[in-house]
């Protein structure tokens, strides 16, 4: 039996609950984002009145309002944004058990057994999520995974798009290289270089070719571009494990050199830190994110021979990471932490000769010390010297205000 995917994308989703929650601001231009005097003030959604005025996400908030005067700016609100994205999943669960988030906003459903007719069922969907939630969807229907999620961004808003077998080459291989999934603006610049501009360009070059371009994930690009991408919708259960805790910042202003990092890194190190220790975790898979102000961005990872949920290691393993992969090129723009391979914090600690499990267990014991006065007196009661070289880029809280970033595909 063919496959039958659905990918169903909340429009202008931000924007669009903050709207619903707002009468007063639903016929004006309208952007979600952060606060205007920092500089980790970028557009996060926008609605349809605002994208007439060009408005991209990404994009700082004084460059929107040059473009669009009357620019509604909101505060993002992301508790409220979960209950939504929640209340479209207990949606999706009427019609399977393979619901896949790809972030809040959008989720993946393979509703093969079902044994209907896809479009109509995702006309069903995008008709309830109307009625009842009072936002829209776009949905893609598709055989994969990869044309489902073309097929929501083919039509916006509020519609339906089936890509099948026989008009994929008429629907995908015109558009841009760049609209499928996981061509970064890197791969985009050397497939355009190998003059490679759409999906079709990219779908008939021999696999040998790409391989020879791109090692292995040339092999990936060529599937995706084909269509033969037979990954499977995960189980929603198994989603709502926690595989990693992590956080990532826009920084205040620029980072320019080594120190300017150790300190965002020991901020968000603290922020994950304390996370692990609230839901009982340690991990010992450190990742991090690094873009510059280019947008140009990479993420590289360790896995130390231990878990910890220390702060002090992991902002160390963290800054080992970055020290070993960035050599300034460009000024940074944006940095994350995360840590994965996670454990119960009850698995036994194993100590050694040279005293390294005794200092590990010193050093959990004072996080832990640390933990209380913050949750008595705040983040900010108690902070290590380092953060107090540049109070402009210590003082943010990244556990209190942290987001929820889209899970990888593999």
């Amino acid at each position: 039996m063919e496959r039958m995917i659905l990918h169903s994308d909340c429009n202008s989703f931000y924007a669009s609950v903050e709207c619903l929650h707002r009468p007063e601001i639903r016929e004006k231009p309208v952007a979600v984002g952060g606060d205007v005097e920092q500089r980790h003030g970028i557009i996060l959604a926008k609605n349809e009145q605002a994208k007439k005025y060009g408005i991209k996400t990404g994009e700082a908030l004084w460059q929107a309002q040059q473009k669009c005067p009357d620019l509604v700016i909101v505060p993002p609100r992301f508790e409220l944004y979960k209950r939504y994205s929640r209340l479209c999943h207990q949606i999706y669960l009427d019609y399977s058990n393979q619901v896949e988030p790809f972030g809040l906003d959008e989720c993946w459903l393979d509703v093969t057994a079902q044994g209907v007719n896809g479009v109509q069922l995702a006309e069903g969907i995008r008709g309830r999520i109307q009625k009842e939630l009072g936002i829209t969807v776009s949905i893609g229907v598709s055989y994969n995974k990869i044309f489902a999620k073309l097929g929501s961004d083919y039509k916006k808003p509020n519609a339906v798009t089936e890509i099948n077998r026989e008009n994929f080459k008429e629907i995908v291989w015109p558009l841009p290289v760049g609209d499928l999934l996981y061509v970064g603006r890197a791969t985009q610049r050397k497939l355009q270089s190998y003059c490679k501009h759409t999906i079709g360009d990219l779908a008939i070059t021999p696999e040998k070719t790409l391989k020879g371009w791109f090692g292995k994930w040339g092999s990936v690009l060529y599937a995706f571009a084909n269509g033969f991408d037979n990954t499977p919708v995960a189980r929603y259960v198994d989603h709502e494990e926690v595989k990693s805790i992590g956080n990532s910042t826009t920084t205040p202003r620029d980072l320019v050199d080594n120190e300017d990092v150790k300190i965002i890194m020991y901020v968000l190190a603290d922020s994950v830190a304390r996370r692990l220790r609230e839901h009982g975790y340690k991990g010992r898979t450190i990742s991090i994110s690094v873009r510059d102000n280019q947008l140009e961005s990479f993420v590289r990872q360790h896995t130390m021979n231990h878990y910890t949920n220390s702060t002090a290691e992991i902002a160390q393993e963290g800054m080992e990471l970055f020290l070993k992969h960035y050599h300034w090129q460009q000024p940074i723009r944006s940095l994350g932490i995360s840590i994965s391979d996670l454990v119960s914090d009850s698995a036994p600690l194993q100590l050694d000769l040279f005293g390294a499990g005794k200092e590990q267990l010193r050093m959990e014991q004072l996080d832990i010390a640390m933990d209380d006065l913050k949750k008595r007196f705040g983040t900010n009661a108690v902070h290590p010297a380092v953060l107090l070289q540049d109070p402009q880029l210590s003082g943010f809280d990244p556990k209190r205000d942290h987001t929820i970033h889209p899970v990888g595909f593999f």
